[in-house]
């Protein structure tokens, strides 16, 4: 989840669904970002995009806990659902 000005939000949302998306595992979580940065720094070495926005890495992991419709909810009581 990166760390925006409206405060900690889901990174991705699932295309099909517009909800969050949840991984299987906190390995499997840094994996996705690992390789999502990866892209960057390839986007970078090939001249389509600056060093700063390559290197820069605000995405975390929290464990969350995912209710019947779907939607998430993290520690701080902050809930998130489809994205419209």
């Amino acid at each position: 989840m990166p760390n925006l000005l409206q405060g900690d939000m889901p990174a991705w949302y699932d295309g099909d669904t517009g909800l969050p998306v949840v991984y299987e595992s906190e390995l499997a979580a840094q994996r996705e970002i690992a390789d999502h940065h990866l892209t960057l720094i390839q986007q970078f070495l090939d001249g389509e995009r600056d060093y700063d926005d390559a290197m820069t890495v605000e995405d975390f992991i929290l464990p969350v806990d995912i209710w019947p419709d779907g939607s998430i909810s993290v520690e701080s009581g902050r809930r998130y659902g489809k994205q419209l």
